[in-house]
């Protein structure tokens, strides 16, 4: 089972962002791999830290993973996703929280302290639109994508600016000494190569745009607005830096009969009043097709029905919601001369008199009951 991000960095959820980014310095500058070389289990816990801090400093982020915890982040979305982390990220990303507390620009220099700096490639983002049957059983899509990918042909040479480090270094004289700091060299971005040669309709890094076709799975029970993560299926970056992500948004079409709220579903079902009177069943729509439910004789309109397990399952993998079925009294709006004489007949019939019972919740009962 994953570790909670917060037990990583011994904090609690009501922590500051403050408390947060100290206690992610705290973590990291133990378990640098500057001060443990060649330490794997210092490194995992490096790359821990680094994954706690890069969801809980994001407010969104942090928002999501308080209400679904990692599953809001099932297929990535949320930050490094654990074993596919790459430590040049970390580095380039939260450097600044160190000072000058390591080598290299920023704070540090590269893994090790002075390994070649690898860049990455852009992210994609797209946004897919699902329907409510296909959130609650879960779906794999193929998505359409125009990336950015090495150009065949495409050669690179070591760059003369950094002799391939794909760092610079600078010496500055302060009232302290001499210090020595290092940034990604201008030339090369801080790849440590540049092009040599390319084909006429690559650009000027190399690249050319290529539709591809990527497979996405979609798990039970996202929400709109929840973002996952397809790592490597972003532009690819020049030489030999690694390729971006394809970030997938989810939004959610609206059910034509079905309305969610969280992992419960809501039905309305009319019943004529003759229905009502006497009883009857009727078929209804669910997100795994349709069921057939009975209406007892003498239903009160707002009654509301429970089919247990009905609903959307939990995204954190805790069972499924149910459907709520509110049955609403059909009454007619015009009678004809016939009908409105059978009903006067029964207008002082004490059978058609309101009589509720300590049985028949009042609406707001049946509001809490909903959410109980």
């Amino acid at each position: 089972m994953k570790e909670d991000y917060y037990d990583i960095l011994k904090i609690d959820k009501s922590a500051s962002a403050a408390d947060i980014k100290k206690a992610y310095r705290k973590k990291a500058i133990k378990y640098h791999p500057d001060k443990n070389p060649d330490n794997k289990e210092a490194e995992e816990m490096f790359k821990k830290a680094a994954e706690a801090y890069e969801v809980l400093s994001n407010p969104d982020k942090k928002a999501r993973y308080d209400q679904f915890g990692h599953q809001a982040f099932q297929g990535g979305g949320g930050g490094f996703n654990g074993g596919g982390m790459n430590m040049d990220d970390i580095f380039s990303q939260f450097g600044d929280i160190f000072g000058g507390g390591f080598g290299g620009g920023g704070g540090f220099s590269g893994f090790g302290g002075g390994q070649q700096r690898r860049v990455k490639g852009s992210n994609l983002r797209i946004r897919i639109t699902l329907t409510l049957e296909e959130i609650a059983n879960g779906v794999e899509k193929k998505l359409k994508v125009k990336r950015k990918v090495q150009a065949s042909g495409t050669t690179y040479k070591t760059c003369s600016s950094c002799n391939g480090s794909g760092q610079v270094m600078r010496i500055t004289n302060t009232i302290l000494g001499r210090m020595q700091t290092s940034s990604p060299c201008p030339t090369c971005g801080g790849a440590g190569e540049m092009i040599d040669k390319k084909p006429a309709d690559a650009d000027a890094q190399g690249l050319i745009l290529k539709e591809e076709t990527v497979s996405v799975k979609i798990p039970a029970g996202v929400v709109d607005g929840m973002q996952l993560k397809v790592s490597g299926k972003g532009n690819e970056a020049p030489g030999n830096g690694v390729s971006g992500d394809l970030l997938v948004a989810i939004q959610e079409e609206e059910h034509s009969s079905l309305k969610r709220e969280g992992d419960n579903l809501h039905y309305d079902l009319y019943v004529s009043l003759p229905d009502a009177v006497l009883g009857t069943s009727q078929e209804i729509d669910t997100v795994t097709g349709k069921v057939r439910i009975k209406i007892d004789a003498g239903v009160q309109s707002g009654k509301i029905l429970r089919l247990r397990g009905k609903g959307i399952p939990s995204i954190n993998g805790y069972g499924k919601g149910d459907l709520l079925v509110h049955i609403n009294v059909w009454t007619p709006k015009t009678l004809n001369k016939e009908q409105k004489e059978f009903f006067e007949n029964f207008r002082s019939d004490e059978h058609f008199q309101p009589k509720p019972e300590s049985s028949d919740k009042s609406f707001f009962e049946k509001v809490k009951d909903m959410f109980s």
